[in-house]
Protein backbone atom coordinates (compact mmCIF):
# COMPACT_ATOMS: atom_id res chain seq x y z
CA UNK A 1 0.00 0.00 0.00
CA UNK A 2 1.18 3.31 -0.86
CA UNK A 3 1.88 6.02 1.60
CA UNK A 4 -0.37 9.14 1.79
CA UNK A 5 1.39 12.32 -0.02
CA UNK A 6 1.16 15.12 2.60
CA UNK A 7 3.29 18.41 2.83
CA UNK A 8 5.70 17.95 5.79
CA UNK A 9 3.93 22.14 6.80
CA UNK A 10 0.60 20.31 6.84
CA UNK A 11 1.62 16.65 9.10
CA UNK A 12 3.57 19.51 11.55
CA UNK A 13 0.01 21.37 12.05
CA UNK A 14 -1.66 18.18 11.98
CA UNK A 15 1.44 17.16 14.80
CA UNK A 16 0.50 19.56 17.34
CA UNK A 17 -3.18 19.21 17.15
CA UNK A 18 -2.86 16.03 17.74
CA UNK A 19 -1.01 16.85 20.87
CA UNK A 20 -3.03 19.39 22.33
CA UNK A 21 -6.01 16.69 21.89
CA UNK A 22 -3.83 14.03 24.15
CA UNK A 23 -3.12 16.53 26.98
CA UNK A 24 0.75 17.50 26.33
CA UNK A 25 1.99 19.64 28.10
CA UNK A 26 3.55 23.33 27.29
CA UNK A 27 7.13 22.54 28.16
CA UNK A 28 7.24 19.13 26.15
CA UNK A 29 5.41 21.23 23.20
CA UNK A 30 8.08 24.16 23.48
CA UNK A 31 10.87 21.76 22.74
CA UNK A 32 9.15 19.45 20.12
CA UNK A 33 8.45 23.02 18.19
CA UNK A 34 12.40 23.52 18.47
CA UNK A 35 12.82 20.27 16.61
CA UNK A 36 9.71 20.87 14.17
CA UNK A 37 11.31 24.39 13.10
CA UNK A 38 14.88 22.36 12.47
CA UNK A 39 13.08 19.89 10.55
CA UNK A 40 11.39 22.41 8.42
CA UNK A 41 14.26 24.10 8.09
CA UNK A 42 15.96 21.24 7.10
CA UNK A 43 13.58 19.84 4.53
CA UNK A 44 13.13 23.22 2.75
CA UNK A 45 16.85 23.12 2.71
CA UNK A 46 17.34 19.95 0.95
CA UNK A 47 13.74 20.32 -1.31
CA UNK A 48 12.35 18.25 0.69
CA UNK A 49 8.70 18.37 0.74
CA UNK A 50 7.18 15.12 2.16
CA UNK A 51 8.32 13.40 5.39
CA UNK A 52 8.49 10.18 5.20
CA UNK A 53 10.28 6.80 6.19
CA UNK A 54 13.27 7.88 3.89
CA UNK A 55 13.21 11.68 4.82
CA UNK A 56 12.86 10.88 9.01
CA UNK A 57 16.43 8.38 8.73
CA UNK A 58 17.77 10.87 6.71
CA UNK A 59 17.14 13.60 8.82
CA UNK A 60 18.32 12.16 11.81
CA UNK A 61 21.20 10.32 10.35
CA UNK A 62 22.43 13.52 8.87
CA UNK A 63 21.27 15.68 12.85
CA UNK A 64 21.84 13.04 15.18
CA UNK A 65 23.91 10.60 13.70
CA UNK A 66 21.14 7.86 13.82
CA UNK A 67 17.94 6.52 13.57
CA UNK A 68 17.35 3.48 15.49
CA UNK A 69 16.29 3.66 19.20
CA UNK A 70 19.66 4.07 21.46
CA UNK A 71 18.78 3.57 25.40
CA UNK A 72 22.42 5.20 26.21
CA UNK A 73 21.70 8.02 23.33
CA UNK A 74 21.42 11.56 25.04
CA UNK A 75 17.98 13.70 26.08
CA UNK A 76 18.41 15.62 22.70
CA UNK A 77 18.56 12.34 21.04
CA UNK A 78 16.25 10.36 22.10
CA UNK A 79 13.33 13.64 22.00
CA UNK A 80 14.73 14.32 18.42
CA UNK A 81 13.98 10.93 17.01
CA UNK A 82 10.81 10.38 18.84
CA UNK A 83 9.61 13.65 17.13
CA UNK A 84 10.94 12.55 13.57
CA UNK A 85 9.21 8.87 14.09
CA UNK A 86 6.02 10.77 15.34
CA UNK A 87 6.24 12.82 11.95
CA UNK A 88 6.34 9.97 10.03
CA UNK A 89 3.43 8.08 11.48
CA UNK A 90 1.78 11.33 10.76
CA UNK A 91 2.48 11.56 7.65
CA UNK A 92 1.50 7.52 6.86
CA UNK A 93 -2.23 8.42 8.59
CA UNK A 94 -0.45 6.20 11.32
CA UNK A 95 -0.60 6.16 14.87
CA UNK A 96 2.42 6.84 17.21
CA UNK A 97 4.20 4.18 17.48
CA UNK A 98 4.62 2.75 20.83
CA UNK A 99 8.76 3.16 20.64
CA UNK A 100 11.51 3.61 17.83
CA UNK A 101 13.08 0.32 16.87
CA UNK A 102 16.29 -0.76 17.70
CA UNK A 103 17.00 -3.10 14.66
CA UNK A 104 16.62 -1.94 11.11
CA UNK A 105 16.45 -5.46 9.31
CA UNK A 106 18.53 -5.25 6.46
CA UNK A 107 18.75 -8.49 4.67
CA UNK A 108 21.94 -9.26 2.58
CA UNK A 109 21.41 -12.71 1.18
CA UNK A 110 19.40 -14.32 -1.47
CA UNK A 111 16.51 -14.63 1.66
CA UNK A 112 15.84 -10.91 1.14
CA UNK A 113 13.94 -11.74 -2.01
CA UNK A 114 11.86 -13.64 -0.47
CA UNK A 115 11.21 -12.50 3.37
CA UNK A 116 8.30 -10.63 2.13
CA UNK A 117 6.11 -13.70 0.99
CA UNK A 118 7.35 -15.90 4.04
CA UNK A 119 6.30 -13.14 6.23
CA UNK A 120 2.93 -13.38 4.61
CA UNK A 121 2.67 -16.64 4.62
CA UNK A 122 3.39 -16.77 8.33
CA UNK A 123 0.75 -14.26 8.62
CA UNK A 124 -2.21 -15.04 6.18
CA UNK A 125 -1.75 -18.39 5.47
CA UNK A 126 -0.74 -19.98 9.20
CA UNK A 127 -2.76 -17.41 10.82
CA UNK A 128 -0.13 -16.32 13.06
CA UNK A 129 -0.05 -13.16 15.18
CA UNK A 130 1.60 -9.91 14.88
CA UNK A 131 3.57 -10.29 17.82
CA UNK A 132 4.95 -13.82 16.70
CA UNK A 133 5.26 -13.26 13.05
CA UNK A 134 7.58 -10.55 14.17
CA UNK A 135 9.21 -13.06 16.09
CA UNK A 136 9.70 -14.63 13.17
CA UNK A 137 11.29 -11.63 11.29
CA UNK A 138 13.99 -11.59 14.20
CA UNK A 139 15.31 -15.19 13.82
CA UNK A 140 15.42 -15.40 10.20
CA UNK A 141 17.10 -12.15 10.54
CA UNK A 142 19.73 -13.14 12.27
CA UNK A 143 20.23 -16.43 10.47
CA UNK A 144 20.51 -14.13 7.31
CA UNK A 145 23.37 -11.57 9.50
CA UNK A 146 24.97 -15.22 10.17
CA UNK A 147 25.35 -16.21 6.75
CA UNK A 148 26.26 -13.31 5.63
CA UNK A 149 29.24 -12.98 7.84
CA UNK A 150 30.19 -16.77 6.83
CA UNK A 151 30.10 -15.34 3.59
CA UNK A 152 27.08 -18.02 2.56
CA UNK A 153 23.97 -18.34 0.85
CA UNK A 154 20.95 -20.31 2.08
CA UNK A 155 21.87 -22.87 -0.23
CA UNK A 156 25.29 -23.55 0.32
CA UNK A 157 24.57 -24.98 4.32
CA UNK A 158 25.49 -28.22 5.99
CA UNK A 159 24.23 -29.73 8.93
CA UNK A 160 27.72 -28.35 10.44
CA UNK A 161 27.08 -24.95 9.04
CA UNK A 162 23.59 -24.95 10.91
CA UNK A 163 24.44 -26.18 14.28
CA UNK A 164 27.58 -23.57 14.32
CA UNK A 165 24.38 -20.98 13.54
CA UNK A 166 22.66 -22.72 16.46
CA UNK A 167 25.83 -22.79 18.47
CA UNK A 168 26.49 -19.47 18.05
CA UNK A 169 26.18 -15.64 19.83
CA UNK A 170 23.06 -15.09 17.45
CA UNK A 171 21.28 -17.65 19.15
CA UNK A 172 21.54 -18.27 23.23
CA UNK A 173 21.36 -21.77 24.40
CA UNK A 174 17.86 -21.06 26.15
CA UNK A 175 16.60 -20.60 22.45
CA UNK A 176 17.90 -22.88 20.35
CA UNK A 177 14.35 -24.67 21.17
CA UNK A 178 12.31 -21.68 19.60
CA UNK A 179 14.93 -21.15 16.56
CA UNK A 180 15.52 -24.38 14.87
CA UNK A 181 11.79 -24.62 14.30
CA UNK A 182 11.66 -21.51 12.75
CA UNK A 183 14.50 -21.53 10.16
CA UNK A 184 13.02 -25.22 9.36
CA UNK A 185 10.03 -23.68 8.52
CA UNK A 186 12.07 -21.08 6.48
CA UNK A 187 13.31 -24.17 4.56
CA UNK A 188 10.25 -25.81 3.79
CA UNK A 189 8.44 -22.45 2.55
CA UNK A 190 11.17 -21.83 -0.05
CA UNK A 191 11.21 -25.89 -1.22
CA UNK A 192 7.32 -26.05 -1.22
CA UNK A 193 7.24 -22.60 -3.18
CA UNK A 194 10.08 -24.01 -5.37
CA UNK A 195 12.45 -21.44 -4.40
CA UNK A 196 14.94 -23.87 -3.80
CA UNK A 197 15.21 -27.38 -5.43
CA UNK A 198 16.34 -29.16 -2.33
CA UNK A 199 14.40 -29.23 1.36
CA UNK A 200 17.33 -28.33 3.20
CA UNK A 201 14.87 -28.36 6.13
CA UNK A 202 16.10 -32.00 6.70
CA UNK A 203 19.99 -30.86 7.45
CA UNK A 204 18.16 -29.11 10.84
CA UNK A 205 18.66 -31.56 13.59
CA UNK A 206 15.74 -32.26 16.10
CA UNK A 207 17.25 -30.68 19.41
CA UNK A 208 16.97 -32.91 22.41
CA UNK A 209 14.86 -32.06 25.47
CA UNK A 210 16.89 -30.14 28.35
CA UNK A 211 16.02 -28.95 31.53
CA UNK A 212 17.12 -25.28 32.60
CA UNK A 213 17.46 -24.18 35.60
CA UNK A 214 14.40 -22.23 36.66
CA UNK A 215 14.56 -18.77 37.42
CA UNK A 216 13.04 -17.03 40.97
CA UNK A 217 9.67 -14.89 39.15
CA UNK A 218 9.93 -11.06 39.99
CA UNK A 219 7.38 -10.22 42.56
CA UNK A 220 5.52 -7.35 44.45
CA UNK A 221 3.87 -7.43 48.12
CA UNK A 222 0.18 -7.16 48.52
CA UNK A 223 1.75 -3.27 50.52
CA UNK A 224 3.39 -2.45 47.56
CA UNK A 225 0.46 -3.44 45.10
CA UNK A 226 -1.73 -1.58 47.05
CA UNK A 227 0.18 1.75 47.06
CA UNK A 228 0.92 1.18 42.62
CA UNK A 229 -3.27 1.29 42.11
CA UNK A 230 -3.91 4.42 44.78
CA UNK A 231 -1.04 5.99 42.79
CA UNK A 232 -3.62 6.28 39.84
CA UNK A 233 -5.71 9.24 39.39
CA UNK A 234 -9.56 7.49 38.93
CA UNK A 235 -11.08 11.49 38.35
CA UNK A 236 -9.83 11.13 34.68
CA UNK A 237 -11.44 9.00 31.89
CA UNK A 238 -7.80 7.37 31.16
CA UNK A 239 -7.22 7.37 34.72
CA UNK A 240 -10.51 5.11 35.23
CA UNK A 241 -9.17 2.54 32.33
CA UNK A 242 -6.21 2.11 33.66
CA UNK A 243 -7.57 1.62 37.62
CA UNK A 244 -9.31 -1.40 35.51
CA UNK A 245 -6.40 -2.85 34.18
CA UNK A 246 -4.12 -2.65 37.27
CA UNK A 247 -7.31 -4.58 39.28
CA UNK A 248 -7.46 -7.09 36.42
CA UNK A 249 -3.52 -7.68 36.27
CA UNK A 250 -3.30 -8.05 40.31
CA UNK A 251 -6.49 -9.33 41.43
CA UNK A 252 -6.99 -11.93 38.64
CA UNK A 253 -3.45 -12.24 37.54
CA UNK A 254 -4.51 -11.95 33.67
CA UNK A 255 -1.91 -11.75 30.89
CA UNK A 256 -1.61 -8.64 29.15
CA UNK A 257 -3.13 -10.27 26.07
CA UNK A 258 -6.22 -11.40 28.10
CA UNK A 259 -6.87 -7.98 29.69
CA UNK A 260 -6.58 -6.26 26.23
CA UNK A 261 -9.33 -8.84 24.58
CA UNK A 262 -11.73 -8.86 27.82
CA UNK A 263 -15.40 -8.15 26.81
CA UNK A 264 -18.53 -8.10 28.79
CA UNK A 265 -20.24 -10.90 27.11
CA UNK A 266 -17.70 -13.27 29.45
CA UNK A 267 -19.14 -11.48 32.71
CA UNK A 268 -22.33 -13.22 34.00
CA UNK A 269 -23.82 -10.23 36.05
CA UNK A 270 -26.39 -12.40 37.96
CA UNK A 271 -24.31 -15.28 39.30
CA UNK A 272 -20.78 -12.59 40.08
CA UNK A 273 -18.81 -15.11 37.79
CA UNK A 274 -16.75 -14.32 34.70
CA UNK A 275 -15.73 -16.61 32.16
CA UNK A 276 -13.25 -16.95 29.04
CA UNK A 277 -10.60 -18.90 27.20
CA UNK A 278 -7.28 -17.75 27.93
CA UNK A 279 -5.73 -16.34 25.08
CA UNK A 280 -2.19 -17.62 25.27
CA UNK A 281 -3.71 -21.13 26.44
CA UNK A 282 -6.43 -21.66 25.15
CA UNK A 283 -7.61 -23.26 28.94
CA UNK A 284 -11.29 -21.87 29.63
CA UNK A 285 -11.41 -20.25 33.27
CA UNK A 286 -13.67 -19.00 35.76
CA UNK A 287 -13.34 -16.09 38.26
CA UNK A 288 -15.70 -14.42 40.86
CA UNK A 289 -16.53 -11.04 39.91
CA UNK A 290 -14.74 -9.41 42.69
CA UNK A 291 -16.93 -6.49 43.87
CA UNK A 292 -13.80 -4.31 43.45
CA UNK A 293 -13.66 -5.27 39.79
CA UNK A 294 -17.47 -5.11 38.67
CA UNK A 295 -17.71 -1.62 40.34
CA UNK A 296 -14.57 -0.35 38.02
CA UNK A 297 -15.90 -1.72 35.49
CA UNK A 298 -19.61 -0.01 35.94
CA UNK A 299 -17.41 3.19 36.59
CA UNK A 300 -15.22 2.86 33.41
CA UNK A 301 -18.30 1.98 31.06
CA UNK A 302 -20.95 4.85 32.29
CA UNK A 303 -18.23 7.43 32.73
CA UNK A 304 -15.00 7.10 31.19
CA UNK A 305 -14.84 4.52 28.51
CA UNK A 306 -15.37 6.64 24.86
CA UNK A 307 -18.35 5.86 23.26
CA UNK A 308 -18.67 2.99 20.20
CA UNK A 309 -15.62 1.27 18.56
CA UNK A 310 -14.55 -2.62 19.34
CA UNK A 311 -16.86 -4.76 21.35
CA UNK A 312 -13.64 -5.31 24.13
CA UNK A 313 -13.97 -3.42 27.61
CA UNK A 314 -10.65 -1.97 27.88
CA UNK A 315 -10.00 0.63 25.28
CA UNK A 316 -7.58 3.54 23.56
CA UNK A 317 -8.11 7.08 24.37
CA UNK A 318 -5.78 8.04 22.04
CA UNK A 319 -7.30 10.34 19.34
CA UNK A 320 -6.03 8.60 16.08
CA UNK A 321 -6.92 5.16 17.50
CA UNK A 322 -10.01 6.50 19.82
CA UNK A 323 -12.16 3.18 20.92
CA UNK A 324 -10.04 0.44 19.41
CA UNK A 325 -8.59 -2.32 21.09
CA UNK A 326 -5.44 -1.65 23.36
CA UNK A 327 -1.75 -3.36 22.05
CA UNK A 328 0.07 -5.54 24.86
CA UNK A 329 3.07 -2.96 25.13
CA UNK A 330 0.61 -0.25 26.76
CA UNK A 331 -0.77 -2.66 29.34
CA UNK A 332 2.52 -2.87 30.47
CA UNK A 333 3.21 0.77 30.18
CA UNK A 334 0.17 1.65 32.39
CA UNK A 335 1.51 -1.03 34.70
CA UNK A 336 5.33 0.54 34.94
CA UNK A 337 3.89 3.80 35.49
CA UNK A 338 2.10 2.87 38.12
CA UNK A 339 4.89 1.32 39.77
CA UNK A 340 7.18 4.53 38.79
CA UNK A 341 4.16 6.92 40.85
CA UNK A 342 4.20 4.44 43.91
CA UNK A 343 7.88 4.93 44.65
CA UNK A 344 8.75 1.01 44.12
CA UNK A 345 11.79 0.34 45.28
CA UNK A 346 14.01 -1.40 42.30
CA UNK A 347 11.57 -1.53 40.45
CA UNK A 348 13.23 -0.87 37.15
CA UNK A 349 15.75 -3.66 37.95
CA UNK A 350 12.82 -6.71 38.01
CA UNK A 351 10.28 -8.00 35.87
CA UNK A 352 7.39 -4.27 36.09
CA UNK A 353 4.84 -5.39 33.74
CA UNK A 354 1.46 -7.42 34.12
CA UNK A 355 3.69 -10.55 33.98
CA UNK A 356 4.98 -9.82 37.33
CA UNK A 357 1.48 -9.01 38.85
CA UNK A 358 0.49 -12.20 38.04
CA UNK A 359 3.66 -13.77 39.52
CA UNK A 360 3.03 -11.30 42.93
CA UNK A 361 -0.65 -12.63 43.04
CA UNK A 362 0.38 -16.55 42.85
CA UNK A 363 3.49 -16.14 45.75
CA UNK A 364 1.26 -14.00 48.09
CA UNK A 365 -1.50 -16.85 47.80
CA UNK A 366 1.51 -19.25 48.46
CA UNK A 367 2.21 -17.53 51.60
CA UNK A 368 -1.48 -17.52 52.64
CA UNK A 369 -1.06 -21.11 52.74
CA UNK A 370 -3.37 -21.43 49.84
CA UNK A 371 -2.62 -24.70 47.98
CA UNK A 372 -0.73 -25.44 44.66
CA UNK A 373 -3.85 -26.80 42.64
CA UNK A 374 -6.30 -24.32 43.51
CA UNK A 375 -3.75 -21.52 42.43
CA UNK A 376 -2.55 -23.67 39.25
CA UNK A 377 -6.85 -23.31 38.41
CA UNK A 378 -6.53 -19.14 39.27
CA UNK A 379 -3.84 -18.53 36.81
CA UNK A 380 -5.07 -21.41 34.02
CA UNK A 381 -2.61 -23.29 34.16
CA UNK A 382 -2.59 -26.25 32.32
CA UNK A 383 -0.31 -28.19 34.80
CA UNK A 384 0.95 -27.51 38.41
CA UNK A 385 4.17 -27.56 37.34
CA UNK A 386 4.45 -24.48 36.39
CA UNK A 387 3.05 -23.60 39.24
CA UNK A 388 5.65 -24.84 41.32
CA UNK A 389 8.02 -22.14 40.22
CA UNK A 390 6.71 -20.26 42.69
CA UNK A 391 7.99 -22.00 45.44
CA UNK A 392 11.20 -21.23 45.22
CA UNK A 393 10.09 -17.63 46.56
CA UNK A 394 8.63 -18.50 49.46
CA UNK A 395 12.17 -18.66 52.23
CA UNK A 396 10.28 -19.53 54.94
CA UNK A 397 7.87 -22.40 53.62
CA UNK A 398 11.51 -23.40 52.33
CA UNK A 399 13.14 -23.70 55.75
CA UNK A 400 10.29 -25.92 56.76
CA UNK A 401 11.35 -28.08 54.33
CA UNK A 402 14.87 -28.47 55.41
CA UNK A 403 16.46 -31.19 57.39
CA UNK A 404 18.38 -31.06 61.01
CA UNK A 405 22.21 -31.65 60.08
CA UNK A 406 23.46 -35.49 62.16
CA UNK A 407 25.37 -34.80 65.31
CA UNK A 408 28.72 -35.87 64.35
CA UNK A 409 29.60 -39.21 65.06
CA UNK A 410 32.62 -40.27 63.18
CA UNK A 411 36.27 -38.98 64.89
CA UNK A 412 37.81 -38.70 61.40
CA UNK A 413 35.74 -35.98 60.53
CA UNK A 414 36.05 -34.92 63.96
CA UNK A 415 39.34 -34.24 63.37
CA UNK A 416 39.25 -32.97 60.08
CA UNK A 417 36.80 -30.19 61.49
CA UNK A 418 39.01 -29.24 64.02
CA UNK A 419 42.16 -28.73 61.62
CA UNK A 420 40.10 -26.48 59.32
CA UNK A 421 38.93 -24.00 62.63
Amino acid sequence: MEEKTKLIEDVIEDFFDELDQRGYGQNTKWCYKKICKSILGWCCKNEIVEFNKSAANRYCDENINGHLCNPFGSLHYKKTLRVARMLMCLNKGEDFEFRAPRTEYDFKTSIKEHIAGYLYYCTYIKGLSKTTVEGRRLVTYRFDKYLSEQVMEPVEVTVEALEAFFSSTYCTKASRHSYKPIIKELYRYLFDNAILDKDYSTLILKEPKTQFGTKVPSTYTEDEIKRMINTIDRSSAKGKRDYLVMLLAAEYGWRASDITSFSLDRIDWEKNRISMVQYKTGVPVEFPLLASVGNAIIDYLKHGRPAGGCDVIVVNHENTHKDQKLESPTIHSIVSKAMSKANIANWKDKKHGPHSLRHSLATNMLKQNVAIPIISTILGHQSTEATKTYIGVDIPKLRLCSLPVPELKSSYFQIIREATI
